[in-house]
């Protein structure tokens, strides 16, 4: 009877009959076996980790357009949105024939108040909820509330306009704050990639060295800034192709205006009140509204599928171990960095200015003079300025850190002074052009602003475990400044550029003396961050590792226990007992130091 091959293959049948010829299985059956799943006789190991790592590079290429494309999107419908409603509440004939007496400018009010109002709370819950969910899910998680607030101007009425703002006002920090995070995080993973070889002799627990992914953030922001900065245009389309086909010419809405520029004061003051000659129809405001809410929905899902992690799970997990408690307190305890104290004037200029090129100078002056119709206009040669101008970002890869920054303080003196002395003609178009040309110009001086600063944040604090935080405080601190100028819409435009100058003069020059100390050597104070801790355990602000102390006053505590814990090594685990080891809650009661004076 012919023996029966079991079904493997030809090889196992070749196997099979060379046993019967008498030569050994076991060495026939692991050549075969070799020749079968062995390693490839061409296989280069060199090239595949070159191409894997160039795979890994261009996935982090990726991460940074797919957010900037998200954020861009995302700013872009909430601004056009958030434009187009309140032109056609301001109008009363729309409000009466629309919504009757259901009070439309309170509720616009409210609404307002409560997107401008809650983020002065954000430095509260803003770390935590990075922490919690990670920087990419808190991306997006932020634009969806974005995209809810778009949801609800399908129904307008108070109980869905003002919670919705409100929510929004809620997600404004987080979202700007874990952006900043998620493009300085992959500029570090970006040269992580591109310098393998030397993390490979390095050995994975070494740091790469201080400032070495500054280049590729410089190049990361500029991409970033690039796409943000167009989302004023995109939030003109639906003013360009639907909403100025409905507004009256300037020589009705300016009829009553007197003064514009430096003599005006408040918004618009003298603005017709009725800007529409035709009310739209309700099924274009509906298609109108359908186009935005894609457009959001597009955002969220940019972020959700094309955007990858910031961090490793095992580093989410060591993020989230520090302890909540000292999550909520390192924000604060941030303050006793100098870097940050001479950095808040900036921040604070930083939403001043971006506030005053899109209320204060399209309206005070270009609105004023030009009309309502040529807003949109206005608003884009100031994003197309501010978003060509990004590039400028990349002259930090050949100039001093400074050039950037300063270059665009010293661009906005000289316009904040050139605007206090020009006040134009309401309803004269013979020079419409330097309206435009200030506006561009505006947007360099921001983009050169918003860009050096984010780069500066992510090169002087480039630890892992703190970029949160001080992105955090970053746009807290814009926020405020927004609260601010909401505050004081109704000053003369003279207080509002005095406003303006002051704050950049104080901002250039504590900039200036924070770089003069730091080439001084003065070494900047900064918390401890403390150790993961991944045991669950009670009292854990009581621990050794507590972040109430700074780096420097760690290591000399940590020098100090390594000189006394020499003589008291004791059996193997045994827990170190004197003054290095914090002694627990229980002998704290009952008036101890630890162990050894029981």
């Amino acid at each position: 009877m012919r023996p029966r091959v079991r079904a493997f293959g030809p090889q196992f049948a070749k196997g099979h009959r060379s046993r019967r010829s008498g030569a050994d299985p076991l060495d026939t059956r692991l050549h075969e076996l070799d020749e079968l799943v062995g390693a490839y006789p061409n296989y280069n190991e060199e090239e595949e980790e070159r191409r894997y790592y160039r795979r890994k590079r261009l996935g982090v290429v990726k991460n940074v357009l797919a957010a900037s494309t998200g954020g861009t999107l995302t700013y872009g419908v909430y601004l056009g949105l958030l434009q187009m409603q309140l032109i056609l509440h301001y109008d009363e004939t729309y409000r009466e024939v629309k919504y009757g007496n259901m009070g439309l400018p309170d509720i616009d009010s409210k609404m307002l108040m409560g997107i401008n109002v809650t983020p002065i709370a954000a430095l509260l819950y803003t770390p935590v909820l990075i922490r919690f969910f990670g920087t990419k899910w808190m991306m997006f998680l932020a634009v969806g509330i974005y995209a809810l607030f778009v949801s609800t101007n399908y129904w307008e009425r108070y109980y869905t306009l003002v919670p919705s703002a409100v929510a929004l006002g809620m997600a404004i920090v987080p979202l700007w704050a874990s952006m900043g995070n998620y493009i300085t995080r992959m500029s570090q993973k970006y040269y992580e990639y591109s310098h393998y070889k030397e993390q490979d002799e390095q050995g994975p627990q070494q740091r790469p060295p201080r400032g070495s992914h500054a280049p590729y953030l410089l190049v990361f922001q500029a991409i970033f800034y690039s796409f943000f900065h167009l989302s004023f245009a995109c939030a003109q389309l639906p003013m360009v192709y639907f909403l100025n086909h409905y507004l009256y010419d300037l020589n009705h809405t300016l009829f009553n205006v007197k003064s514009c520029g430096t003599k005006s004061y408040g918004i618009l003051n003298g603005f017709n009140k009725t800007v529409l000659r035709t009310l739209p129809r309700s099924r274009n405001l509906i298609v109108v509204e359908s186009v935005l809410m894609a457009v959001a929905f597009l955002a969220m899902l940019l972020v959700l599928g094309l955007c990858g992690a910031a961090y490793r799970p095992t580093e989410e997990i060591d993020l989230r171990s520090v302890g909540w408690g000292n999550i909520f307190q390192l924000p604060f305890k941030h303050v006793r960095d100098f870097r940050l104290r001479h950095l808040v004037p900036f921040f604070i200029y930083s939403g001043f200015e971006v506030l005053f090129a899109c209320t204060g100078f399209t309206l005070g002056y270009g609105v004023c003079s030009m009309g309502l119709e040529r807003l949109a206009y206005l608003l884009i040669a100031y994003s197309l300025g501010a978003s060509a101008a990004s590039v400028l970002g990349l002259l930090g890869l050949w100039l001093p850190r400074s050039v950037p920054l300063v270059a665009g303080a010293g661009l906005h003196l000289l316009l904040t002074l050139s605007l206090f002395f020009w006040a134009p003609a309401p309803r004269v178009l013979q020079h419409s052009w330097i309206f435009y040309f200030v506006a561009a110009l505006w947007g360099v001086g921001s983009a050169l602003n918003k860009t050096g600063l984010s780069t500066l944040l992510g090169i002087l604090y480039e630890d892992k475990e703190r970029q949160d935080f001080i992105f955090t405080i970053y746009h807290w601190w814009q926020a405020v400044a927004i609260f601010v100028v909401y505050l004081g819409s109704s000053l003369p435009m003279k207080a509002k550029l005095a406003v303006l100058l002051v704050t950049l003069v104080a901002a250039a020059t504590s900039y200036l003396w924070m770089e003069n100390k730091l080439q001084q050597g003065l070494v900047p104070r900064q918390p401890r961050i403390p150790k993961p801790q991944h045991k669950v355990r009670g009292y854990r602000y009581l621990e050794e590792d507590n972040s109430d102390e700074s780096d420097v006053e760690g290591e000399q505590g940590q020098g100090d226990c390594a000189e006394e814990e020499a003589p008291q090594a004791g059996p193997l685990g045994a827990e170190p007992a004197g003054p290095c080891r914090r002694p627990c809650p229980y002998e704290q009661a009952l008036g101890g130091d630890g162990p050894e004076e029981q």
